[in-house]
């Protein structure tokens, strides 16, 4: 008998967690994307930037109130299934890593168009291609060759956007050559509020997306050494960077260059930059952009994957996706991510514009789907926690949180009433629709429907060897009581098999994404350790050992080794347990004829 362990390497440092906290939210649609914002919205649009700015801070602080109460490092559908049940943790797992593979193939072929600027030869699909088998082979690689790159690539978009704000400061203040201060672009125009003060609530639906990457901190955190104290610098850091780097920037740029001025569609930045004489702009920023897509798609490769990862441990994906290689990295889970951006970039390639516009706008509300039900989940889970765990509140709960929720809900709703934003609305409650309909089919097939085999009767006479098979629910009060009764003359030998598995130990739920292997068998073990301890303690003859993570391996081992006449397993109830939409029960009696007694424990009465 055996563990065998499936362990991430732990390989960011502090300086990888800061630079991809720093530059998770600055991506290229903030260096492309919001010219279309000011264009639309005038002046004023920084304004949009601070209102969607304040709805990602509080996600991310409400986030943070889970993680560090109760961590599992960025993992949101953790936090959906305890607070809603299983169709939201599986809804949330899925779509996130929907929401990410889409924008792997989307950044790829992003990434290809500027690489076009330099090379207008390439064809996109190869430039494509080849970006995404650069960033594939670097999350490959090990976890500390990401945050390697990502280091590099987020420093060099904060130098981009610290220099920006630097020079524009300069600029505006009059501080640069042959300039005085002059905020004119803000009112000569048309006005502050040329488009109306309605465009700056109809700007939101836009800017909102261009900040989603802000979670992506919390999930790499699970490979540093002290995941919550990484959680808390990035969700409390998190206000300050969107106040500077998006709202900051973008106020300098609609005080540099006229909110209507055509050299915004490119990019505002470039114009910025030409507007102060800055030799080589487009160049520059060309450069940067390009950046930010890799950034981007390097984050992407790595959160996709481990969702996927989350996703298999919890048995909502194959086994196999947790498998890692040598480097502690999930290689299965990273390539079967690459390999649907792929197609991605394959349907861009193919049809642009029914294939391809399809995925993008089936995934386009994903992200504020999941927003939401990290707020309901949040506020489900404040109720339920006790209060000595909330080391990072948020504020003004509940009515913060409740306004949170209802804002964003608001945004879908108008999201409904835009007729350029419908088809991504309706194509993503579309998709939402399949994965919760995947979620309740899968669980009907997994459970199979009980033998017909001839039901074996109970034997008369106590029973002389007794297996346990059990994990998290090993120290249940009905499962000792249970073996109490099987023998009250105190004759039959128990030999009890925890299977070493991170989510029934929990250490996968407290741990996050990444666990080590030691901390998973330490629970194990000091689970069984403290049961044989109890049932010693009654005078019972019990020994017992840890077993594979996987639970009918661990009982196949045990049979052999322990050759019982009796099996006892142990599950949480129907609605909680994944050994019962496994089938683990009616499994062990068709496959070992033997007595098989099925103990429900109450999840309440298993010590803490």
């Amino acid at each position: 008998m055996g563990a065998h362990p499936v362990e991430l390497k732990k390989g960011l440092s502090q300086r990888h967690l800061t630079m991809i906290a720093m530059g998770g939210v600055i991506g290229a649609g903030l260096f492309v994307g919001s010219g279309v914002v000011i264009s639309e919205t005038g002046p004023p649009s920084f304004i949009s930037y601070a209102l969607s700015g304040f709805l990602v801070i509080m996600v991310m602080r409400m986030l943070g109130e889970m993680a560090v109460a109760n961590p599992s490092t960025g993992s949101f559908a953790d936090y959906a299934r305890t607070a809603l049940g299983g169709w939201a943790g599986f809804s949330v797992g899925w779509l996130y890593w929907y929401f990410w593979v889409i924008v792997i193939g989307f950044e790829a072929v992003a990434g290809a168009k500027v690489v076009q600027f330099w090379l207008p030869g390439i064809p996109l699909w190869l430039a494509s291609l080849v970006l995404m088998s650069l960033m594939t082979a670097t999350n490959l690689f090990s976890v500390s060759s990401f945050g390697e790159f990502e280091f590099w690539f987020a420093g060099i978009k904060v130098a981009a956007i610290v220099l920006f704000l630097v020079m524009g400061v300069l600029y505006v203040v009059g501080v640069w050559p042959g300039r005085g201060f002059d905020v004119s672009n803000l009112t000569a125009h048309g006005g502050f509020f040329p488009a109306g003060s309605a465009a700056i609530f109809s700007a939101i639906l836009v800017v909102i997306f261009s900040m989603t990457g802000a979670e992506v901190a919390t999930i790499a955190a699970a490979e540093s050494p002290d995941p919550g104290k990484a959680i808390r610098r990035s969700t409390n850091s998190v206000i300050g960077r969107i106040a500077v780097f998006y709202v900051g920037s973008v106020f300098l740029v609609v005080c540099i260059v006229p909110w209507n001025s055509k050299h915004l569609a490119a990019s505002p930045y470039v114009a910025a930059f030409q507007a102060m004489n800055i030799p080589g702009a487009a160049d520059i920023m060309n450069a940067v952009v390009l950046t930010a897509v890799l950034s981007c798609l390097n984050s992407g490769l790595y959160t996709s994957s481990r969702m996927l990862f989350v996703l298999a441990a919890r048995r909502e994906a194959p086994l196999s996706l947790m498998a890692v290689n040598r480097a502690g990295v999930p290689m299965g889970a990273i390539l079967a991510s690459s390999v649907v951006g792929f197609l991605c970039v394959i349907a861009a390639a193919i049809s642009p514009d029914t294939v391809f516009i399809f995925l993008l706008n089936s995934s386009g509300a994903v992200i504020l789907f999941v927003y939401v039900l990290i707020c309901i989940s949040q506020i489900v889970l404040r109720r339920r926690t006790d209060p000595d765990r909330l080391v990072v509140k948020m504020w003004l709960f509940p009515g913060l949180s409740i306004f949170v929720a209802a804002g964003i809900i608001a945004i879908l709703a108008q999201m409904a009433f835009d007729a350029k934003a419908r088809p991504q609305l309706l194509e993503s409650l579309g998709a939402w629709a399949v994965v919760v309909v995947l979620y309740f089919v899968t669980k009907r097939v997994v459970e199979r429907h009980p033998t017909d085999a001839a039901p074996i009767a109970e034997p008369a006479a106590p029973a002389s060897r007794v297996l346990v098979l059990a994990n998290e629910t090993v120290e249940g009060r009905e499962l000792l009581e249970e073996l109490r009764s099987i023998d009250r003359a105190g004759r039959a030998k128990y030999y009890v098999c925890v299977p070493a598995n991170p989510i029934d130990t929990g250490t996968a739920m407290y741990e996050g994404a990444v666990y080590m292997w030691d901390a998973t068998v330490q629970a194990a073990q000091e689970r069984l350790e403290r049961t044989l301890a109890v049932l010693r303690s009654e005078k019972l003859d019990a020994e017992g050992e840890l077993g594979s993570f996987k639970p009918l391996k661990a009982l196949e081992d045990a049979v052999g080794h322990f050759k019982p006449d009796r099996l006892v397993i142990c599950t949480l109830p129907e609605d909680r347990s994944a050994w019962l939409r496994f089938d683990i029960v009616d499994r062990a009696r068709e496959s070992y004829r033997l007595p098989v007694t099925h103990v429900v424990v109450d999840p309440a009465t298993v010590p803490v």
